[in-house]
């Protein structure tokens, strides 16, 4: 695709994202710079950033759009923080591959207020550009090889679309094989249990209650003889 055309991805309208700075996030916006390659921006409803809401919103389909998802690795006693860029239709390998990469004894996703706090960006619009140079970016290899990729803008009110390429040439950007995994199809229903047996057919005769007959008669059902059977 020539980078000098704008993109047409779903219902939006985009534009260069070096002319519309009040778009993005402040880290994002001074980070532009550090791009190979030209980024795109599109104004969107803050309400429908969550990926399967703008996805279903615009018409952007999910294979183009990537999630950048901020974890926190523990190992001898300190905490680092990095971010993982995987595509939309998949979930990063956090505990196994991301774990192992980094060398940590426990990875988990960080918490909402230090993922925010320490990248300068709102939740749900984290993305890789602009993110603190200490963070590792750890990059699917679907990503990097995407002629354009839909990400986050450092708020919620907008999205970009930036070559993969560019992604994955970031200062501190690494493709990983196998960082995203395929989303688990949910489980099937457990097939349903055998009917109860209907009231009329339990073993206390058609329909009868004993604890609603009278005592006379709840005498006579206890008191039959045992060669009359209970079915």
């Amino acid at each position: 695709m020539d980078s000098s055309t704008a993109p047409r991805l779903g219902t939006l309208t985009w534009t260069p994202a070096a002319g519309r700075p009040e778009l993005l996030a402040a880290p994002v916006a001074a980070a532009l710079g550090a791009l190979t390659a030209p980024a795109w921006v599109a104004e969107i409803d803050a309400d429908l950033a969550d990926t399967a809401a703008f996805a279903e919103a615009y018409g952007v389909p999910l294979e183009v759009s990537a999630n950048c998802v901020v974890v926190a690795a523990r190992r001898a006693g300190q905490t680092e923080l990095a971010a993982c860029l995987v595509p939309a239709t998949t979930r990063a390998d956090v505990n196994g591959l991301v774990r192992r990469h980094l060398g940590a004894r426990k990875v988990s996703f960080a918490p909402q207020d230090v993922a925010v706090a320490e990248s300068g960006m709102e939740y749900g619009g984290i993305t890789p550009l602009g993110l603190p140079p200490s963070w590792p970016v750890l990059v699917d290899p679907d990503v990097a090889a995407a002629d354009l990729v839909v990400v986050g803008s450092g708020t919620r009110g907008s999205k970009l679309a930036v070559p993969g390429a560019a992604l994955a040439a970031l200062p501190a950007a690494e493709v990983l094989e196998g960082l995203g995994r395929p989303v688990a199809e949910p489980p099937r229903a457990a097939p349903a249990a055998p009917a109860e047996r209907a009231p009329d057919d339990r073993d206390v005769g058609w329909g009868e209650r004993p604890e609603e007959l009278p005592a006379a008669d709840r005498r006579y059902l206890e008191d039959r003889p045992p060669h009359w059977g209970s079915d």
